[in-house]
């Protein structure tokens, strides 16, 4: 997510990924660390990416983080709200299935008390994040790409929008939960020093345990 690109199998710096001879024609540059190619991903087909993705294989998370959202390419302030609206907006289908589930309230005050819940808790989270980051890295564009790796890591939360169509038991919502955890957790592992990814996981599950569990 910097001005530099990252060789997806070692995580080392390289300058660019490949040399375009003319349209179409590229060659994939080679690692200067590894001697690997760089990123093979770019010629891989965007399944193939998602696929991997849900495998949670590092790779291609460093293949998005770096070299597919870099900002050399794409204009990260932009692409962040749109996570964020994105992001609270699942996050609160997903509290108004948990609450019908339980409550038979009206629609209106269930869906207050829905975003009441949702803005309450992200807001919590973003801030304890944000403490935890400023504490353990010291430049600003670092802690603001700690937030665009865990909500584009967070692509789990897509799959909710499926139980607009088919109808799924509540354990469901929990296991969405979990694979959401794990692939943060994968962003950050390969993005970040371990001190920080300790840290998170504790932010998360004193996010989602406590808090949500309690709720519903």
């Amino acid at each position: 997510m910097g001005s530099e690109y990252r060789c997806v199998g070692c995580g080392f710096r390289v300058k660019s990924l490949f040399i375009q001879y003319s349209p179409g024609n590229i060659r994939l540059i080679k690692c200067g660390n590894c001697k690997e190619v760089a990123d093979e991903y770019i010629e891989c087909e965007r399944i193939i990416i998602l696929i991997d993705l849900v495998l949670h294989r590092p790779k291609v998370y460093r293949h998005v983080l770096f070299n597919e959202i870099n900002q050399a390419t794409v204009n990260i302030q932009h692409l962040l709200w749109k996570l964020v609206f994105a992001y609270l907006l699942l996050d609160s289908y997903r509290s108004l299935l948990l609450r019908r589930t339980h409550e038979h309230s009206s629609l209106v005050l269930i869906t207050v008390k829905v975003l009441i819940n949702v803005l309450s808790t992200n807001l919590a989270f973003i801030f304890s994040v944000a403490i935890a980051a400023k504490g353990l890295l010291n430049e600003v564009s670092r802690r603001r790409e700690i937030l665009l790796g865990i909500l584009i890591s967070s692509y789990f939360k897509i799959f909710l929008l499926a139980m607009l169509v088919w109808e799924f038991p509540v354990s469901v919502i929990f296991i969405i939960d979990l694979l959401v955890l794990t692939s943060n957790s994968m962003a950050l592992k390969e993005s970040y020093d371990s001190n920080f990814i300790f840290h998170s996981n504790l932010l998360f599950l004193s996010k989602r345990e406590p808090l949500q569990f309690a709720l519903y």
